[in-house]
């Protein structure tokens, strides 16, 4: 029987490239559960150091203060992106015990962990288009507050954000985008036109209802064993600017 020569050879390509992927994966898992390590380097601060090893706020002041210096590292090009390697991994694999939580949109460019320079079971986040806080988001973050321990929850918007701005518009969109406006609109009617206004406005809507809406939340809060806070994230800069809520 003949052997067709371009099929053996076309084989033999596919076993050298399954190897050569086989080899650089292996090569690949090696380097990640270095990875932290590697960024030990001389440009990296005694405090950044620290933030890798220091251990989990215990207070809500304490764990707002740990997402701060995380963002403003990340912001400064100074990450050292801790909990990130397989020792942390196989830490937490039999519990999580985040102590931040998160609402935030669900923008791919808003990688929540990176933007405050945080790992594997360091922040429990749940995101939805505009950041809004529906009743499963809401049902979400009861979870992450009140079973896991967080003791900060964050609702996060960001800048140039497209469920905003496609309330603003007000136009037909297929299926069931338009089920967001409902919970966006307040924000919008009192921006003026203002995409940045209305931005702000919805980050602390939805904080408000997370915080006055859910009793689970509010008995966390009125205890002091959780803090609600919001912040917008610019898309330009990576800072994550603070917005106040009201009373």
């Amino acid at each position: 029987m003949c052997t067709d020569p371009t099929a053996t050879t076309a084989a033999s390509l596919s076993r050298r490239r399954f190897l050569a992927n086989g080899t650089a994966t292996v090569a690949g898992v090696a380097a990640l559960g270095a990875l932290p390590q590697a960024l030990y380097g001389a440009d990296v601060s005694e405090a950044d150091r620290a933030a890798v090893f220091a251990p989990a706020p215990t207070t809500p002041a304490e764990a707002l203060a740990a997402l701060n210096e995380g963002n403003r590292r990340f912001v400064d090009n100074r990450t050292v992106a801790p909990h990130r390697d397989f020792a942390r991994l196989r830490e937490i694999a039999p519990k999580q015990a985040p102590f931040a939580a998160f609402l935030g949109c669900a923008d791919s460019r808003v990688p929540i962990e990176i933007v405050f320079d945080q790992g594997f079971g360091d922040i429990f986040v749940s995101r939805i288009a505009g950041n809004i806080a529906v009743a499963e988001q809401i049902a979400s973050l009861e979870f992450g507050t009140a079973v896991l321990g967080a003791k900060v929850l964050y609702v996060l918007g960001h800048t140039a954000c497209g469920a905003v701005s496609a309330t603003m518009a007000g136009t037909d969109v297929p299926g069931q985008i338009s089920a967001l406006y409902y919970h966006i609109r307040p924000a919008v009617r009192v921006a003026n036109g203002n995409l940045d206004k209305a931005i702000i406005e919805n980050v602390r809507n939805q904080a408000m209802a997370l915080r006055d809406g859910s009793t689970v939340i509010s008995k966390l809060v009125k205890e002091g064993k959780l803090l609600v806070v919001g912040g917008v994230y610019d898309l330009n800069t990576g800072k994550v600017t603070p917005v106040e809520l009201g009373t």
